[in-house]
């Protein structure tokens, strides 16, 4: 079926069933001019948004409607994440072309509600329009955080450790082997496609951080290591060294890169998509911070570099030699 044969409200009534999870303190969800709900005084707001455009952000035909739903939501809700906040309503407006089947469409949905009911996130709204060629998709996110335990880019100091909560370069593999029609025939090359359609946000892991005495600045990992590290370089001040041993690499892209004769640690630095977070602690809070983090998680927390005085920032390798690095993740309007 066609969105043609239902119109834009029997769109509506079709996708607005189950979008509401959360409804404590919804005055007005779906169905009314505008959302309306109550906010804590004690906690300060955070809105984000993420626009995904067919072409540019995915190719429709290599991704199924409820893996592109749960990754335009995912990519927002890691940025509430970043600032250590709790994600609370989000609104999704969508330009549809009509070669779009409602089947597609209503997956979309369907990936997009199941990740909010895992966050307790409510859908409330947004906007329906007609695309003339491309499948469009715009998130907005809105989030609180409590007012004394806001995390940000700024606030790195030298000296500080440099901290992931996951593994760096996995989505920029898997975006591969969708661009190349390789075949995912492994469990390792199908962990690598589900780290790009399928992204996990941290946002537990980011409530976690902000809890934390000694937590400075934080950032999610969209544009690559290189490139968010460098933001919070810039932004703070600082300079950053990072150990090339130390970089989290999983063994699943360990195994991608021996097949295909890739750097690993070139797909660490250099890969977007992976919505991890990237911070950075006091020293003297370092070691206690990574067991707690064990303990919560069951995983480690990856020390992978410490900021530094001067604004240089730079890999160093196992036999002592280094290299200044430069942003090399995505950016729109560059050649990536």
């Amino acid at each position: 079926m066609m969105l043609k044969q239902i119109g834009e409200f029997g769109f509506i009534d079709k996708i607005s069933k189950g979008c509401l999870i959360r409804p404590d303190n919804i005055i007005r969800a779906i169905g009314d001019d505008a959302a309306a709900f109550t906010v804590a005084s004690d906690q300060v707001s955070l809105i984000t948004t993420d626009l995904l455009v067919e072409r540019i952000h995915f190719i429709r035909k290599s991704i199924s409607g409820f893996d592109l739903g749960h990754k335009s939501l995912a990519v927002n809700l890691s940025d509430i994440a970043a600032m250590g906040g709790q994600a609370r309503e989000a609104f999704v407006s969508i330009g549809i072309p009509l070669t779009c089947p409602l089947d597609y469409l209503k997956a979309v949905y369907d990936g997009m509600k199941h990740l909010a009911e895992k966050f307790n996130v409510n859908i409330l709204g947004g906007d329906t329009t007609r695309s003339e060629v491309d499948l469009i998709i715009n998130v907005v996110v809105y989030g609180t955080a409590a007012k004394n335990r806001l995390l940000c880019r700024d606030a790195a100091e030298p000296g500080d450790i440099i901290f992931s909560t996951g593994y760096l370069g996995d989505s920029k593999a898997g975006l591969y082997l969708i661009l190349n029609n390789l075949p995912v025939d492994s469990t390792e090359m199908q962990a690598l496609y589900r780290a790009h359609v399928l992204p996990q946000p941290h946002l537990r892991e980011g409530r976690f951080l902000a809890d934390q005495s000694g937590i400075r600045a934080a950032i999610d990992v969209s544009d690559g290591l290189s490139s968010d590290l460098g933001h919070i370089t810039e932004q703070s001040a600082v300079g950053a060294t990072i150990y090339a041993t130390q970089i989290p690499i999983s063994d699943s892209l360990q195994t991608f890169c021996a097949a295909y004769g890739f750097d690993p640690l070139e797909y660490a630095l250099g890969g977007g998509e992976d919505y991890i977070l990237l911070c950075t602690a006091a020293p003297q809070h370092a070691d206690e911070i990574e067991q707690n983090f064990q303990r919560q998680f069951k995983r480690p927390l990856f020390r992978i570099g410490k900021t530094t005085a001067d604004h240089r920032l730079e890999v160093v390798y196992a036999n002592g030699t280094s290299r200044a690095i430069s942003p090399r993740g995505w950016d729109h309007f560059k050649k990536n």
